[in-house]
């Protein structure tokens, strides 16, 4: 069994994935997804998953994993929609469970399941910052084509040129006490990266 991460600036670029995952056969239940909320997502995903729903809540017209996508609310990140093996070993929830300290919780569920800690740090800022992560679980035979589709170079972020941009702004990893980034917050986020994109050779 292999765990692999892909991490996604835009949300619909990760649900596309997602879609892809499950197109090409891999389980819905081997898949997770956690972002966060607002921006390009379902404008009725916070309806579905109203009354503290944790998994479970369907959002209109997504089939597949994406028809689980439901709220919980995660220190240091904040607000996010998220479905599948991640969001449940992170907060070790059934629908309606508390999600406290689900960030650390993604981090160590992460590198449980053989995710390097310091790409788990990355990963976790990277949602707190904006952007959507997507993992599969899956069997040797899986991993080939699961990895082509989490890695395509056209949508998912370069975890290592990532690491670096943070870095250079003083991060040291992610921290759970760090405030929790408002969707303006998220705006200029993702502005900054796209300009450094641009200014890449």
């Amino acid at each position: 069994m292999q765990t692999i991460t892909g991490l996604y600036d835009n949300h619909s670029d990760a649900r596309d994935v997602v879609s892809e995952l499950e197109r090409a056969g891999i389980s819905s239940d081997k898949i997770s997804i956690v972002g966060r909320e607002g921006d390009d997502r379902d404008s009725n995903a916070g309806e579905a998953a109203a009354a503290g729903a944790g998994i479970g809540a369907v959002v209109g017209g997504a089939g597949g994993l994406l028809a689980g996508l439901g709220m919980l609310a995660i220190p240091g990140v904040g607000p996010v929609v998220a479905a599948g093996w991640l969001a449940a070993t992170a907060t070790g929830a059934v629908a309606g469970a508390v999600a406290g300290g689900a960030t650390g919780g993604i981090i160590g569920s992460l590198t449980k399941e053989g995710v390097d800690e310091d790409d788990a740090h990355v990963y976790a800022e990277g949602v707190r910052r904006g952007s959507t992560l997507v993992s599969v679980k899956v069997d040797d035979n899986e991993a080939g084509t699961a990895r082509a589709i989490l890695n395509d170079d056209t949508t998912a972020v370069d975890l290592a040129s990532r690491r670096a941009t943070y870095r250079e702004e003083g991060w040291e990893g992610f921290d759970a006490d760090s405030p929790e980034y408002s969707d303006e917050d998220v705006a200029k986020e993702r502005d900054r990266l796209r300009r450094s994109s641009q200014l890449m050779p």
